[in-house]
């Protein structure tokens, strides 16, 4: 009844995926490009009417002695419902696994257990349970629902927002305090491209030190936006110095003209805030005049980098500038990246992946735009070598290791 098909055209592809409700960038034909360390197959299932029913980006990862795995990201895409379909597909894979001298095939497809709504609502998929019993009965290994972050290859919880339903109005009352303030410190966000590229790096080198942690360079991220040239884009908070600084020097002057008219009838509170709000200003006016003998006129403080796909998008990366940090920047970007993604026609805007136990700095910061927390059902492994056992306790190991 099906028969597959390797490496057809990256538009039939494409097309086929871009349309499917289970799309996702990872599934895109220009991922294999961005892995480009490993190699890869792009498989299609057809029916007998020739129509794609089933689609799969395959990345081959090596292993030591000339062995393999296969890894599907967000993968394989197809109707679970449909039990002969995902039992051929999976045996396809598995022939794809011999050639290759896989161990075995690694996938995580798009498939929710869980999806929690910004008003604590919590809807459970009953279609993912089946589709977890014809996964079992074609053979597939569920790795079941993990508990950290890290076990993943991909993170198992994901905040994601919807433009059919998302009004910036119903932020919570903390958000839109804190977009206001990044507005009325007059700092002003730009969209493009690899024009803002060196910007952009260096605001991920100051995530990078901030953060302990290490993360891509700047070929990587150009990689990024050259592969994906008009599905992708940067969006940029700057603050223009000089102005900032000609701004509190007139509030400053306004201020001190109104303590001049001041009398001994003047209420002291009106006195003491008047002071405060001197005091405010001049402590910002010291620091701006530090930051521009150190940036110039114009500095950036908060970046992320989107890649498109099909009705979705995707925040891949984001850095702020650490000297800035009480300026509220990060948040207005990630903003204003969402509503430009809308604006592009996106149905959703992906913030990425967070903590597992929904407490950490990544859920803490993504819930100040009231997403949908969404549970991804998480790893399946499909054994295809009798090594199985051993190739898993030892990547099992090294997780471990480098935890």
């Amino acid at each position: 009844m099906y028969h597959y098909q390797i490496n057809i055209s990256t538009e039939e592809f494409d097309a086929f995926i871009r349309q499917h409700p289970q799309a996702n960038l990872l599934q895109s034909s220009s991922w294999a490009s961005i892995k480009d360390n490993w190699k890869s197959e792009r498989l299609v299932i057809h029916d007998q009417s020739e129509t794609i029913v089933a689609a799969v980006l395959i990345l081959i990862r090596p292993l030591p002695l000339g062995f393999t795995m296969l890894y599907t990201p967000r993968g394989p895409i197809m109707d679970y419902q449909n039990q002969e379909l995902v039992s051929y597909v999976l045996e396809t894979l598995k022939e794809r696994a011999k050639k290759h001298k896989a161990i075995f095939v690694k996938f995580d497809p798009s498939l929710f257990l869980t999806k929690t709504f910004p008003d604590g609502t919590v809807e459970q998929d009953p279609q993912t349970q089946v589709a977890l019993k014809h996964l079992h009965t074609a053979g597939a290994k569920w790795l079941g629902p993990s508990e950290e972050l890290e076990e993943t290859i991909q993170p198992r919880f994901h905040a994601n927002i919807y433009s059919a339903f998302f009004e910036e109005s119903n932020l919570p009352k903390k958000s839109k305090q804190t977009i206001r303030t990044a507005k009325n410190k007059g700092i002003e966000i730009q969209f493009g491209g690899e024009e803002l590229l060196d910007y952009f790096v260096d605001l991920m080198k100051q995530t990078e030190i901030r953060k302990q942690i290490s993360l891509r360079g700047r070929d990587y991220y150009q990689k990024l936006l050259s592969t994906y040239g008009d599905d992708s884009f940067i969006t940029m908070a700057f603050l223009n110095l000089t102005n900032r600084i000609q701004k509190l020097q007139t509030e400053l002057l306004q201020k001190e003209k109104e303590a001049a008219s001041f009398t001994d009838q003047t209420r002291q509170n009106k006195v003491l805030q008047n002071q405060k709000d001197q005091e405010r200003i001049q402590s910002e006016l010291v620091f701006l005049t530090q930051m521009q003998e150190k940036y110039g006129t114009q500095v950036p403080l908060a970046a992320t980098l989107t890649l498109e796909y099909g009705p979705t998008a995707e925040n891949i990366y984001a850095g702020m500038n650490n000297d800035f940090s009480r300026y509220q920047a990060p948040i207005l970007t990630w903003l204003e990246t969402a509503k430009h993604s809308f604006q592009r026609g996106k149905n959703w805007q992906n913030l990425g992946g967070i903590e597992n136990n929904l407490d950490g700095g990544l859920y803490n910061f993504k819930k100040n735009l009231s997403p949908v927390i969404e549970e991804f059902v998480g790893e399946f492994d499909l054994p295809t070598s009798p090594l199985y056992s051993l190739a898993s306790f030892a990547l099992k190991l090294r997780k471990k290791i480098r935890k």
